[in-house]
């Protein structure tokens, strides 16, 4: 299923709010500061960091065309960060799971219930690739 399928089936998500709504809101509270308007790596708090923030415009680029759903969510939800201690990224899943859960497949036939703001998040950075 895709993950604009999928987002369809959440329009419920915050009343009159569409899920990309959500998604940019989410996005520029927790995310520009780091990565940027332009999700570049350029936010202004970039240059405090040990690591440069990714450029989030390229990931479908460089996973053979195939934007990486799963992978964004589990990095912003902060499951990669507790696997890979060099993370310099906060962990934003508490922050993001309050609200309702969707069904998103996360593997082939393997469905995992997530949180919608995650997935709104995930489907937002997803129309910023280049």
């Amino acid at each position: 299923m895709r993950l604009g399928t999928l987002l369809i089936l959440t329009a419920g998500l915050a009343g009159c709010v569409t899920p990309a709504e959500v998604g940019r809101r989410d996005y520029q509270q927790y995310c520009v500061s780091c990565h940027g308007d332009t999700a570049t790596g350029n936010g202004w708090a970039a240059g405090q960091l040990s690591r440069k923030p990714a450029d989030l415009t390229i990931l479908s680029r460089n996973n053979n065309g195939v934007f990486p759903t799963v992978a964004v969510i589990d990095t912003i939800d902060g499951y990669t960060r507790r696997l890979h201690s060099n993370m310099t990224m906060p962990e934003f899943g508490p922050v993001l799971q309050a609200g309702d859960l969707v069904r998103l497949e996360t593997g082939p036939g393997v469905f995992t219930p997530t949180p919608t703001r995650l997935v709104a998040l995930a489907a937002y950075i997803e129309t910023l690739q280049k």
